[in-house]
């Protein structure tokens, strides 16, 4: 047995030669460093090498094509969002396009022997014109309330149908600070508003036995803004040669020059956003402090060269000098430029966006500081309202003619007209600016409005009180912007009497139209949005 275990273990040791070897028996082996070895060991490498290469691009493969279709399937689901949100717009304008092509027919209302009834709104009479007299100011964020004045509305009264005896319209009153008077109830609904006539001593009577033909309205005097705006040019004039021997001016002025202009032009609209524009509004109330200051030593000038009337000192006003620091009154004419350019510039295109330039303008202008011998200095505005805009302020004409064109306000670039489009957006955005400056409410403010509703309704009165044959497509274009987006302010401060004018101005007026245009077309069709969206029937 001893003799022959060295041949069992021989035997043993060769009888497997195909067996794969350990990893110890590969260390120990006496080929390991043969190069055969060498060979076979790289081959087994390259072939693992090429294994994994493959089962990477194979992965690699695989990854690109799950990509590919997730963005496949990704733009198949925005494709069939565009096609859902393309049939949806279709059906809303196919919608949209019905309805106003509907027509229907309304009969004639069956006789009464009764008073006539006054015009609904939703389907119910008021028993009298609403005056939200108490809604917050929206100039003024620590309002504080005060009775409402009772003084009437001055202005010229439009010819609006009354269900009663025609009356006769008031005379125009001087007193342009204090709100509009609440319209008196009566069974002939707005028959209170329009039969009032302001007396010397300031009595309102009521003649129900006028019965003679309203005269057309007769407007301000235009010629004292046209100095006004003379008056102003020549400021502008003065103040740059005040700057050629006052460094602390020139230094100062062209920095708050171009402050107050960025400032207007960041006025956004606050989509119920309290306080959105409140930083800019301080910054310029900063700046206009400042100037009225006179820390740079600006000339000191009579402001009565930039207001409409003359005005005498009044006891209890914070400045009843005769002088005022020019640099003041020149940043309230940039103030009132800025403002002016912004109605023309985004107003035309977006018109809501005139509203939150409406609310700095009046907060401004409104602010005690500011006030001159009792009065704000709007009149600087206005000024600038009449050449741009003169419409608002009784003017009408030809846009046929050069000199109607002038009359209208249609404005000139490089001394050519500008177009028809740009000309009637211009007017767009400066009838929306208009009606966001004169449709403010101040009911519960400290302050003083400085130009309240009546001007608005003056306005209006102007337009819609044209004879048929010199009616323009441009008044057209001012009153749908005067109205639209501010209806209901308007119903708010006269009720039933706005109502009237409202169908004066959207129903009645472009009715005597010579011509359908659609500028014309435009106030019949705002007519029946306001019935289709509010209710509010005026045909």
């Amino acid at each position: 047995m001893a003799g022959s275990s060295p041949l069992r273990r021989q035997s043993n040791h060769w009888a497997s030669p195909q067996r794969p070897r350990s990893i110890i028996e590969e260390i120990i082996a006496d080929d390991r460093n043969s190069e055969e070895r060498h060979r076979h060991l790289l081959e087994a490498a390259k072939r693992e090498h090429a294994r994994i290469r493959e089962d990477a691009e194979r992965v690699y493969r695989e990854q690109l094509q799950r990509e590919e279709r997730q963005r496949l399937l990704e733009e198949r689901r925005k494709e069939e969002e565009r096609i859902r949100l393309e049939q949806q717009l279709a059906a809303e304008r196919t919608n949209l396009n019905a309805l106003k092509a509907q027509k229907i027919a309304i009969p004639s209302p069956l006789p009464s022997p009764g008073p006539a009834v006054p015009p609904t709104v939703n389907g119910r009479t008021p028993a009298a014109p609403p005056l939200n007299n108490n809604a917050p100011a929206q100039t003024n964020g620590t309002a504080s309330p005060r009775p409402p004045p009772s003084e009437p509305p001055a202005g010229v009264t439009p010819r609006l149908p009354v269900p009663g005896p025609p009356a006769q319209a008031p005379t125009p009153v001087p007193n342009r600070s204090s709100e509009p008077a609440r319209p008196t109830t009566s069974v002939l609904g707005i028959g209170g508003l329009l039969n009032h006539t302001p007396q010397p001593n300031g009595v309102t009577s009521t003649s129900a036995t006028a019965r003679s033909p309203v005269p057309p309205p007769a407007p301000p005097p235009p010629d004292r803004y046209t100095e006004i705006h003379k008056n102003l040019k020549a400021l502008r004039k003065s103040m740059a040669e005040q700057a050629k021997t006052n460094p602390a001016l020139k230094a100062r002025m062209g920095d708050m020059r171009r402050e107050i202009r960025k400032s207007v032009g960041q006025l956004t609209v606050s989509s119920g956003v309290a306080g959105v524009n409140k930083t800019q509004q301080q910054r310029i109330l900063a700046l206009l402090r400042e100037a009225l200051s006179n820390q740079v030593q600006s000339q000191l000038i009579d402001p009565s060269n930039f207001v409409l009337e003359p005005r005498n000192p009044v006891t209890g006003a914070t400045r009843n000098e005769p002088t005022l620091p020019s640099i003041f009154l020149y940043l309230v004419n940039i103030f009132a430029k800025a403002a002016i350019s912004q109605f023309i510039n985004e107003a035309g295109a977006r018109p809501e966006t005139a509203d939150p330039v409406g609310v700095c303008v009046a907060a401004i202008l409104s602010e005690p500081d500011f006030l001159w011998r009792g009065a704000s200095m709007i009149d600087i505005l206005l000024a600038k309202f009449r050449i741009v805009c003169p419409v608002l302020f009784g003017y009408r004409g030809s846009e046929r003619t050069e000199q109607g064109r002038q009359r209208l306000g249609w404005w000139k670039d490089n001394g050519q007209w500008v177009t028809e489009q740009q000309h009637m957006d211009r007017m767009t955005g400066l009838g929306a600016g208009f009606a966001s400056i004169s449709l403010r409410k101040f009911v519960a403010s400290k302050k003083e409005n400085p130009y309240p509703p009546r001007n608005y309704w003056t306005a209006m009165a102007r337009i819609v009180n044209t004879p048929s044959a010199e009616i323009s497509n441009t008044q057209c274009v001012v009153l749908k912007s005067m109205v639209e987006n501010y209806e209901q302010k308007f119903i708010e401060f006269y009720g039933t009497a706005a109502i009237a004018a409202l169908r004066t101005a959207l129903v009645e007026f472009p009715a005597r139209a010579p011509q359908k245009s659609a500028a014309v077309n435009s106030l019949e069709v705002l007519a029946q949005v306001l019935k289709r969206d509010m209710g509010l029937v005026l045909g």
